[in-house]
């Protein structure tokens, strides 16, 4: 079987203010990187009414779009933002994220990756923050469990913030399993060690700022792959940000490009183990251009090797 890539033009016209970290050149440049890789090509279609429903309620829908301006920006808070091609660039961006879990659990791929903006993982049941509208791997997650009928899913999040927004939307779902890697203390200022949630299905690991790949390899090893081992997931789906470069603007946890991709095998490692080798991947931060760029591509390569084997 083959790697996904499951990306739509419509994500390009996502366009915040000028100089906004979440800018159409992060989805330009990672898209050039994978040009010439050997990978499958996935239009990602607009998401369906249900599968948002499954983590926003209706309201928070449709106050999202009637948030949407016809012409110039919309400010959400404050920094979030909306533009004329934002709701069907976030409309995309879940329904990319649910057609990698259709592909990877119908046998059509062994993985997948999502390469849409803006991101999902800072949206909350009725907020949008952190650049994020649409929780796109909680939704991935609850389709997954809903409509193909799996038993358990499992959510990793690498990103250097903490995937708020994914732990308010699945931490009531006994079924999924949220991890999240993140800097501590920075923004969103969440994801302590003691947040499990009322199911014990939450996992934060948070790390000190300059922790380095070092301390990011040993808390997987010794925290993280235990806990997945234990759930025993049918499917494991990751929130790939790449902002813990030590060159990302925004957050100090300084993580190499060697790193993504010592993750991204170990992750393979674990779904070869546990469920068949499935794994979607879903893009998340990474604002540095250069570093997104190749850690992406590091990332992707590993996928592309893994699902050629």
């Amino acid at each position: 079987m083959t790697t996904a890539l499951i990306t739509h033009p419509d994500c390009l016209g996502h366009e915040p203010p000028d100089s906004h970290p979440e800018q159409v050149a992060r989805l330009e440049r990672v898209l050039a990187a994978l040009k010439d890789k050997a990978v499958t090509r996935v239009t990602a279609p607009l998401v369906a009414e249900d599968d948002l429903l499954r983590v926003h309620p209706k309201r928070y829908i449709e106050a999202i779009r009637a948030a949407a301006p016809e012409e110039g920006l919309m400010q959400l808070d404050g920094d979030t933002w909306m533009s004329p091609g934002s709701l069907a660039a976030a409309h995309r961006g879940a329904g990319g994220a649910i057609r990698g879990v259709d592909l990877v659990l119908m046998g059509e791929a062994q993985n997948a990756f999502v390469a849409t903006r803006p991101p999902g993982h800072h949206a909350e049941r009725e907020t949008p923050m952190g650049f994020c509208l649409f929780g796109n791997v909680a939704a991935a997650a609850k389709h997954a469990l809903d409509h193909h009928g799996l038993g358990r899913v499992a959510v990793v999040d690498f990103d250097v913030h903490h995937g708020n927004g994914t732990q308010d939307l699945l931490e009531d779902e006994p079924r999924a399993l949220f991890v999240s890697s993140h800097q501590f203390p920075l923004w969103p200022g969440t994801g302590a060690a003691h947040e499990t949630g009322p199911h014990d299905t939450i996992l934060n690991v948070p790390l000190a700022p300059r922790s380095g790949g070092e301390a990011f390899r040993r808390a997987y090893e010794d925290t993280v792959f235990p806990r997945l081992r234990a759930f025993k997931p049918d499917l494991i789906i990751v929130s790939a940000g790449f902002d813990a470069h030590r060159d990302d603007p925004l957050a100090e946890l300084m993580l190499e490009t060697e790193d993504f991709a010592w993750i991204t095998e170990r992750l393979c490692d674990l779904a070869d183990e546990l469920c068949d080798g499935r794994l979607v991947s879903c893009l998340e931060g990474g604002y540095n251009l250069r570093a997104l760029t190749e850690s992406a591509a590091a990332h992707v390569d590993v996928l592309i090797k893994r699902g050629t084997a």
